[in-house]
């Protein structure tokens, strides 16, 4: 579109934002005029690609399985739109791990930072926001926690991580931060203990 940039820069400003938010501010700032279809095309060759490239994280079957045998329940809470999501998620073998408790950006009204779908995910599995703990890569999703009034675990082994990211994920107010599955289950027992310490229901953990 005649605006040079890179991954990394684009990753830092809008990862964990849906695509149609983050062309809209783009078109805005640069006085795009973006052909018919632009961002359904986008949408269509990640589609393409994730259909033979996508494959789960390492360690994220077995982070979900420890933290279920904890006794803990998982949902996936994601600004991906939720025929996408799911296919995605099935793609990877991640599905039948979570499948009852996917929730989608396409599902409330406002998108990450606002905090609308973890608070509906939440409220769909029947727990209070204060006994939820959020892992999450993006600092959008670190706010949408917080303003969700539940704690966050902020995530930086993606690969869309860039330098800065340990540190604006901290500054928006994740808790600790890990950088693979294995330190997952770990983090969270430890977020566990302090949330037992003023709840009487067992903290939950939503991705």
């Amino acid at each position: 579109m005649g605006h040079p940039t890179t991954a990394s820069t684009i990753s830092e400003r809008f990862a964990g934002i849906p695509h149609r938010t983050a062309w809209q501010k783009l078109a805005e700032d640069h006085g795009l005029n973006l052909p018919d279809g632009w961002v359904d095309d986008i949408l269509h060759e990640c589609d393409r690609r994730f259909a033979t490239e996508l494959k789960a994280m390492a360690g994220a079957q077995e982070a979900i399985t420890t933290i279920r045998n904890h006794g803990h329940d998982v949902s996936v809470a994601s600004s991906t739109e939720l025929i996408a999501l799911t296919n995605n998620l099935d793609r990877t073998g991640m599905l039948d791990h979570v499948s009852a408790n996917v929730f989608s950006v396409s599902q409330v009204k406002r998108s990450k930072p606002a905090p609308d779908v973890f608070l509906f995910a939440a409220s769909q599995m029947g727990f209070d926001p204060t006994d939820c703990i959020v892992v999450e890569d993006s600092v959008a999703g670190v706010t949408a926690a917080r303003r969700a009034g539940m704690r966050s675990v902020g995530f930086i082994g993606g690969g869309h991580a860039y330098d800065a990211l340990q540190a604006r994920l901290l500054e928006a107010g994740a808790a600790c931060i890990c950088s693979s599955m294995a330190e997952i289950s770990d983090l969270i027992g430890t977020m566990e203990n302090a949330l037992s310490a003023s709840s009487k229901n067992k903290g939950r953990l939503l991705e």
